[in-house]
């Protein structure tokens, strides 16, 4: 397809698929033991605590991983470092299966897959810039983080159904296969860029890593938006993690808890889908952003309060829409924002400001309910002001000069 002085080349989709493939089994990875934790911790003689530290712990190691993780995808490509997140998924993936009886074992498996996780979702914008037009850019982010909706949603619905017939043990050999092979497909069909940049000439270059880290930091905009995805990934991570204990003193049963759980992530599904190709046909992100957060305080306040069930399913599913379709249009409006600075660099800190806040998130919920009912009220109330807070600073940012430029072609 012949742009205005550069071309598009149709095999972008196919890159595209294969790397939401990879961010499918490692998410799907991540969250596998979220909705067998009692079972699970039946079957290896240990704590619920424990089973929740092997997804905790994808948390704390994103921390430690995520600036060299973005240092390499800037520096040696896409092939190479989304290469190691798909190996490290694929082959821990499968060991995890193979020494399934070990909870030991498992965690070292877990903490593997967690190394490889920034490797791969610290891509997102990258893989946008290097093969999508302007024009394009947010639908491609927004496709890339539908792939972590779409592994979490699978992680939390095929896992029962999958240790019903297969055996604990069964299920994770078999998603360590599925792992291996997304490995393949990503290695046998991903290139590291088309045979001619999909912008204009002016646009492709980009600084080095650290002075592209040096450049984010001085930038205002940017420094508002890393406090927005601080608050808003931690709220979803807080929300989704103890979304039974949230509801179980208001009468609401596991199942209950289970399918609003659910309506979130398909909430989110959604959203990913709708506003990020609404931002790209207008070529505007300030008001997505804007409108993605003021619609998460509605749901988040649903949730909060809601007695009655179709009210708490209501505002699951409005609150995983809006928050969670906040996330690809934020990702693009950084990348944009922060030119020159490399996209991974960008990605890598906003996601890692999600990983911080998520662990202080989820233990403050955790502290601060009541100690007579168990309630998380109070704790709530605070989030949702911090979402108010998000709120008016996304009421600050200013559109990116590079928007604006596009705008004008």
């Amino acid at each position: 397809m012949e742009e205005k002085g550069f071309k598009v080349y149709g095999y972008r989709w196919v890159v595209l698929v294969a790397f939401m493939l990879v961010v499918v089994m490692n998410q799907l990875s991540w969250i596998t033991f979220a909705s067998i934790t009692s079972e699970a911790a039946r079957y290896y003689h240990v704590s619920e605590i424990l089973i929740g530290l092997l997804s905790l712990c994808f948390m704390a190691v994103y921390i430690v991983v995520s600036i060299p993780a973005s240092w390499l995808i800037d520096t040696r490509g896409i092939r190479a470092a989304v290469g190691v997140g798909a190996v490290l998924t694929g082959l821990f993936g499968l060991l995890r299966g193979l020494t399934a009886r070990s909870y030991g074992m498992v965690l070292l498996s877990q903490v593997g897959i967690a190394v490889g996780q920034p490797f791969v979702l610290n891509a997102i914008t990258k893989i946008a810039a290097r093969w999508f037009p302007m024009r394009e850019r947010a639908t491609a982010s927004g496709l890339g983080t539908l792939a972590i909706y779409l592994g979490i949603l699978l992680g939390l619905a095929l896992t029962p159904l999958l240790v019903m017939r297969l055996s604990i043990r069964g299920m994770l050999v078999a998603y360590g296969i599925a792992a291996l092979l997304a490995a393949g497909v990503f290695f046998g069909l991903v290139r590291e860029r088309p045979p001619s940049p999909p912008c204009p000439p002016d646009q492709e270059s980009r600084s080095l890593v650290l002075d592209g880290l040096r450049l984010i930091l001085r930038k205002r905009d940017f420094k508002f938006l890393m406090v927005i995805f601080f608050v808003g990934l931690g709220v979803f991570n807080a929300v989704t993690t103890w979304i039974e204990n949230i509801l179980a003193p208001r009468g609401f049963s596991p199942l209950q808890a289970g399918i609003g759980g659910g309506l979130m992530i398909v909430g989110g599904i959604l959203g990913a889908l709708v506003m990020p190709s609404l931002s790209d046909r207008t070529r505007r992100r300030i008001p997505f952003i804007f409108l993605a957060l003021a619609g998460a305080i509605v749901g988040l306040v649903g949730i909060t309060y809601a007695a009655h069930t179709w009210l708490l399913l209501a505002s699951a599913l409005v609150f995983g829409f809006f928050l969670l379709s906040a996330g690809p249009v934020g990702f693009q409006y950084g990348a944009e924002v922060s030119y020159p600075a490399p996209e991974g660099t960008s990605n890598g800190l906003l996601l890692l400001m999600g990983q911080i806040s998520g662990i202080i998130f989820i233990l403050g919920l955790d502290s601060f309910k009541s100690p007579r009912t168990g309630s998380m009220t109070s704790p709530l109330i605070v989030l949702i002001a911090l979402m108010g807070l998000s709120l008016v600073l996304c009421a600050l940012l200013k559109e990116s000069a590079l928007i604006n430029e596009y705008k004008g072609r």
